[in-house]
């Protein structure tokens, strides 16, 4: 019998996972590793699960390559948490600088003002996010607790592809990165992070576990009213287990992490083969809506996310008819942001390059036939 082939789902999240994890966690439901219990049963504090954690956590510090001096977080409230729990642990009340390069960081910059001075360094509003600003034209403030960007914005489809060195702009401030929507579609500069997080739902795995990359030196100096269960050092002190963790999200995320360790691309292996894949993926759609003269994508050509695809038909009476044409042939969750309208499709690791080939198909038949 020749196997069903699985609908390629564009969601920006929660989003696809790969197969071979599913099918994994699917032989696992019942019964992890001769336990008698299945991961949502056990006991975070068991030896099981301890093991589960453990892994997860070894494999994603080798994943991203991340230095020892930084703590690995597992923790839950999603990136809109962040944007409270970020300010409270780093801000020591006092300025925060921000670039707001689309609905995301604009959620940032409203959150931190409740609990510090938030300043607006640079923004793109006015060109509608279609751009990022030059990194020489920021007004950073002098002595800021830090000034955090959406490194890929996944409703406007912007992604800053070199991280800012703060250094070289006169500022000792850390930066902090929002890297929700491509975390592990491309190495991290380290040298220029202080603080990463991101909700593991867009690439790593289903909703309710966050990752916090934090280095040790910015931790310990939370605000008095930062909640115990936000607070980093004690989440750091108790190994992500200070209250009870999401523990099935960690462990489908590990055995993304262990995936991912194990992709190749020719002589590439792990993050590197999976860039190399993402980067193609992206360039045949950006390719084609860009020699098509019925689909555009507005966005500059300097700062296009490869992981969020937006794009609008010439023609938007027929977005419609194109979305129901696009369910029928297997290829779901593409409808736009709803600030943005159009269409979006999201290139997530898990989406196979036969998935975008089969959109492109689809694309193409689609502006043919209505020529």
């Amino acid at each position: 019998m020749t196997p069903t082939v699985r609908p390629y789902n564009f969601s920006a999240g929660p989003a696809a996972i790969p197969e071979d994890v599913l099918r994994e966690a699917a032989r696992d439901m019942l019964d992890w590793h001769g336990s008698g219990m299945s991961v949502m049963e056990m006991s975070h504090r068991g030896k099981e699960f301890g093991e589960i954690l453990a892994s997860a956590e070894a494999d994603l510090r080798r994943l991203l390559s991340v230095p020892s001096h930084y703590r690995i977080l597992f923790m839950q409230g999603g990136g809109l948490a962040e944007n409270a729990i970020v300010p409270l642990n780093l801000s020591r009340g006092g300025t925060v600088d921000f670039v707001v390069t689309g609905g995301w960081s604009q959620k940032s910059v409203k959150e931190a003002r409740r609990y510090a001075t938030a300043n607006v360094v640079a923004s793109a509003e006015d060109g509608g996010f279609t751009s990022i600003p030059d990194a020489g034209t920021w007004k950073l403030s002098p002595g800021a607790s830090y000034l955090h960007l959406c490194s890929n914005e996944t409703i406007h489809g912007v992604e800053f592809h070199t991280l800012p060195d703060l250094k070289a702009l006169g500022s000792d401030a850390p930066l902090v990165i929002d890297f929700s929507s491509h975390v592990a579609s491309r190495p991290v500069d380290w040298s220029r992070v202080g603080l990463a997080f991101g909700g593991a739902q867009k690439n790593l795995g289903p909703a309710g576990l966050t990752l916090v990359v934090v280095r040790e030196d910015l931790i310990g100096h939370a605000l008095p009213a930062c909640p115990s269960a936000f607070d980093y050092k004690l989440v750091a002190e108790n190994q992500s287990m200070y209250n009870t963790p999401p523990t099935w999200a960690i462990y489908i995320a590990g055995l993304t992490f262990r995936w991912l360790l194990g992709q190749t691309e020719g002589a590439a292996k792990g993050l590197e083969a999976v860039e190399q894949r993402n980067i193609a993926k992206a360039k045949l759609l950006y390719d084609f809506i860009d020699g098509s003269s019925f689909y555009t994508n507005r966005i500059d050509a300097s700062c296009r996310s490869r992981m969020n695809i937006p794009f609008l038909l010439a023609d938007e009476s027929r977005n419609d008819a194109f979305l129901a044409g696009a369910r029928e042939r297997g290829l779901l969750q593409l409808k736009g942001h709803k600030s943005v309208g159009g269409m979006r499709a999201s290139l997530y690791n898990a989406m196979p390059l036969a998935g975008v080939q089969a959109l492109v198909a689809y694309m193409r038949e689609f502006e043919q036939t209505r020529a």
